[in-house]
């Protein structure tokens, strides 16, 4: 899955260049999946298995192969993306390595066959059809509006990024050697038919991405045929490689992947440091000087004892405390998410209708994407994150465009995209109410957990001219 973040100068201008383009969506056959919630969406997704099921017997602990057989499923999954929609793609611009990889998998080892600068859809075509090539193509949801619906709506289910990659293999080729990956992974097989080899983790739950020699890897724990309309999940770590047979003309699939850092160690990494300088302000012990010399030892093992003492005493402040910092996790998913997917050719939001009074009830818009949060920067504040989708931050449409494409600038914008999250601040004397907001399916203003009716007309007003609210 390519790395997240992306460079955020000129987006604006770039986001309305991309949605003039044509939009591939072909659509030519109902909907399977339930789109009602991101719950119902990942129910229908896993099914027939159920949601139960999958996390107690699958989730991060094996693969699960759904065979359907069924002939909606497969017509549905062939309108997320063919290869015939690549000569369209090619004619909007695309480019070798942001959005189009050609690798072939020789003698177990990953061939990479891009040219330089644009694509062109001849020359894709021939490297396909004469080097046997696979064509990956990055983040198929910046074009594919349904994509767009799926990944959006498995964000807010799993409260982490998703990204995905398309795949097109010719017959009788394999465009990657064995290897694992960091991140739960999805498979629906679209076009045609894959072969797949699973074989056992040799490092479960895997940090990152590796290639693993077959003389390493054993005999495969699982080997079958992907049809139209299945599925494949199978958790990080899993080794695996996949080649469409012979008499098979090609094979298409999307890779849907999530859960990239986001173990409990990773929000350890992230959440320890403000645990640590909040803990310090109040426990006189961890501002006590560390001995003499210490960085200058090369052996520090006598002080580990202390170390594990202040750490038990982190563990009660933790235990003792209400919420933990911010963490930079939270940033991240917020700034870099999908926003809802309203349609590329919508109007921008802009408030609109009645103006909420004292009186009025109202009710909390795109509440899956509703966060608030408590800042550790600000004494007594509270904010509502407000993403780079809603108005006064930028258009809704840059989103999707640079959804986990990742830059070599990603660095140089990360106190650009922290700007972007803060949202709308409040007094912390108003996180009762905007939970109230939040977890109520309609409130009226007058009720709001405020002292004055100044101030709850003021945090309503606020909302709403944010789009966070309608006035019913």
């Amino acid at each position: 899955m390519p790395k997240k973040g992306g460079k955020i100068a000129d987006v604006a201008k770039e986001a309305q260049a991309q949605c003039k383009r044509p939009r591939l969506d072909t659509a030519g056959s109902p909907s399977v999946l339930s789109f009602e919630s991101p719950d119902s969406l990942f129910r229908s997704l896993i099914s027939p298995i159920k949601e139960e099921e999958f996390f107690r017997d699958y989730w991060e602990q094996k693969p699960l192969l759904v065979q359907r057989n069924d002939v909606l499923v497969a017509a549905y999954y062939q309108s997320l993306f063919q290869l015939s929609h690549l000569r369209e793609l090619c004619s909007q611009g695309l480019y070798y390595g942001r959005d189009v990889n050609v690798c072939r998998c020789v003698s177990g080892k990953k061939k990479v066959l891009n040219k330089e600068g644009r694509v062109s859809y001849m020359q894709l075509k021939k490297d396909f059809d004469q080097k046997k090539a696979t064509i990956q193509f990055h983040q198929p949801q910046r074009f594919k509006e349904e994509l767009w619906k799926i990944q959006e709506k498995l964000e807010c289910y799993f409260g982490s990024l998703v990204g995905s990659n398309v795949y097109i293999t010719p017959q009788g080729s394999q465009g990657l050697p064995p290897h694992y990956d960091d991140v739960e992974v999805f498979i629906l097989q679209l076009e045609g038919e894959k072969h797949w080899r699973l074989y056992k983790p040799t490092v479960p739950l895997a940090r990152e991405y590796n290639i693993e020699p077959e003389e390493r890897i054993g005999s495969p724990t699982h080997e079958f045929i992907l049809k139209p309309g299945d599925l494949l999940y199978f958790p990080r770590g899993t080794i695996h490689q996949a080649d469409t047979p012979q008499g098979i003309s090609y094979s298409t699939h999307v890779t849907i992947s999530t859960y990239q850092n986001n173990s409990w160690g990773d929000f350890l990494l992230d959440a320890i440091p403000g645990l640590v300088f909040d803990t310090a302000k109040e426990d006189v012990a961890l501002r006590t000087s560390i001995p003499r010399q210490l960085l200058m030892q090369v052996n520090t093992a006598d002080c580990t004892k202390k170390l594990s003492s202040l750490l038990r005493r982190l563990a009660d402040s933790l235990e003792n405390s209400r919420e933990l910092r911010s963490s930079d996790m939270k940033k991240d998913f917020i700034t870099h998410r999908l926003p809802p997917c309203l349609g590329c050719d919508s109007d921008p939001l802009t408030p609109g209708g009645k103006l909420p009074k004292i009186d009025s009830k109202i009710r909390l818009q795109f509440r899956d994407h509703a966060i608030i949060t408590v800042e550790p920067d600000q004494e007594n504040a509270v904010s509502t994150s407000s993403p780079p989708w809603m108005p006064g931050v930028g258009s809704g449409r840059h989103v999707n465009y640079t959804h986990m494409m990742g830059t070599e600038d990603d660095t140089a914008s990360e106190d650009g995209l922290a700007q972007q999250t803060h949202g709308l601040r409040f007094p912390l004397s108003y996180l009762d109410a905007l939970k109230q907001i939040w977890s109520s399916s309609t409130v009226h203003v007058k009720e709001l957990n405020l002292t004055s009716d100044e101030e709850k007309e003021n945090l309503a007003l606020s909302l709403w001219t944010e789009c966070l609210i309608e006035v019913l």
